[in-house]
């Protein structure tokens, strides 16, 4: 039976072949689906992080983990919200705050915070250098969540004057730290999301001054785990990396 036309510099189908078409289509949709579904399947892992901490900290560096682990899935997850393990399909996550995070998990200290000011070096040499503490008068207080500004102040004077009125807050530390990058201020930031941009240049520390954050980076995990080879991978590579 003839399927095709011959045409001069082509091919049709003929009526039969418009006929037949979408059966053996089918058939052959099928076949392909059957062979995929034999091929192994790369093993997933969710990870949820807050989304300053996958901004500045993970994903500069995921790519390490992928590379390394072409096997594994990684989906990620950017809340500030604490998410579910059973009901979000989370199989770990990146948390600041303070242990305990709830019954059945487990829980490692990844990072504990020192907190520095920060600002661009175009601050250090403009209109209002910034030099000493009374210069913060001339520059905007870039806040965020942590709400360490009042305690940063009153160790740079040891009087807690006011050394600053203006001040913009940001629901995310990575938006003060870019803030801070563009040169709209001074923002109060641990090593741990400012250090790309204080080993590139962009940020400087205009000041000594550290203090210690009330909270810190955990990693936690459900005890019962439903992927634990692929958990514990990235469990050692973050902590790892944290090292």
């Amino acid at each position: 039976m003839k399927l095709f036309e011959r045409l001069p510099r082509s091919l049709a189908l003929s009526e039969e072949g418009r006929a037949y078409l979408p059966s053996v289509r089918r058939a052959f949709e099928l076949i392909a689906d059957a062979t995929q579904n034999l091929k192994p399947q790369p093993a997933s892992l969710t990870i949820s992080v807050t989304p300053s901490f996958a901004a500045k900290w993970l994903i500069p560096r995921l790519g390490q983990f992928t590379e390394a682990h072409p096997d594994l899935d990684v989906r990620v997850v950017a809340t500030d919200g604490l998410s579910n393990f059973q009901s979000d399909g989370v199989d770990i996550a990146v948390r600041y705050g303070q242990p305990p995070f709830g019954p059945g998990l487990t829980v490692d200290l990844l990072f504990s915070l020192d907190f520095h000011s920060v600002c661009s070096p175009a601050l250090l040499t403009g209109a209002h250098p910034l030099r000493t503490p009374d210069d913060l008068r001339h520059h905007m207080l870039l806040h965020d969540t942590h709400g360490l500004w009042p305690e940063y102040l009153e160790g740079l004077t040891g009087e807690g004057r006011v050394l600053a009125t203006r001040g913009l807050k940001f629901s995310l530390s990575s938006l003060a730290i870019d803030a801070a990058v563009a040169g709209q201020g001074v923002a109060l930031a641990s090593d741990v999301l400012a250090g790309p941009d204080l080993a590139a240049g962009r940020l400087v520390r205009p000041f000594d001054l550290s203090i210690r954050g009330l909270a810190s980076f955990y990693i936690v995990a459900p005890r019962k785990r439903r992927r634990a080879e692929a958990i514990e991978r990235m469990r050692e590579w973050l902590l790892a990396q944290a090292g």
